[in-house]
C-alpha cells in the first residue's frame, strides 16, 4: 500500500487502516481518540487510558519519575476501588500491589497485556461496527 496510515498531516487521513488490526488503531493519535470516544460509550474508557499510561511509563528514564508515575498509575487504575479501576484478575492486582514500593519498567506489563487482550478481543470488534468508527471512515473517505 502506498498510503501511510496515521502518519499523514491530516489527522483523519486514513481511518480505513484501523480495521487492519488493533495495533494500527492504537499506533495512531486519531485512532486512539476515536477508540477512546467509543470506549466512553461502553463505560470502559479506563482500558485505553491505562494502556496509554503504561506505554508512556515504559519510556521513563529516571528512577524518581518512574516511582511517582508508577504510584499514579497504581492509585488511578490498579488498586481496589481505584477511580478508574481496570478489570484484571486479583493475582495480577496483588502482584502489582506487593511490588509497587519498588517499581520497575515492567511492573505493569502483565496487566497491560491483559487489558490489551480485552480491548483487542472484546472492544475492538464492536468498535469497528460502531457509528463512531463509521463516521470517521466517512470523513476520511471524503478527503
Amino acid at each position: 500500500k502506498g498510503r501511510f496510515c496515521c502518519f499523514a498531516r491530516e489527522p483523519l487521513d486514513d481511518a480505513g487502516c484501523w480495521e487492519e488490526s488493533v495495533d494500527k488503531l492504537l499506533e495512531c493519535k486519531s485512532g486512539q481518540m476515536a477508540f477512546r470516544e467509543f470506549l466512553k460509550t461502553e463505560y470502559s474508557e479506563e482500558n485505553i487510558l491505562f494502556w496509554l499510561a503504561c506505554e508512556d511509563y515504559k519510556k521513563i528514564k529516571s528512577t524518581p519519575e518512574m516511582i511517582s508515575t508508577a504510584n499514579m498509575i497504581y492509585t488511578e487504575y490498579v488498586q481496589t476501588e481505584a477511580p478508574r479501576q481496570i478489570n484484571i484478575d486479583c493475582g495480577t492486582r496483588e502482584n502489582i500491589t506487593q511490588n509497587i514500593s519498588q517499581p520497575s519498567l515492567t511492573s505493569f506489563d502483565t496487566a497491560q497485556r491483559l487489558i490489551y487482550g480485552l480491548m483487542a478481543k472484546d472492544c475492538y470488534p464492536r468498535f469497528l461496527k460502531s457509528d463512531i468508527y463509521q463516521a470517521y471512515l466517512t470523513r476520511s473517505k471524503k478527503r
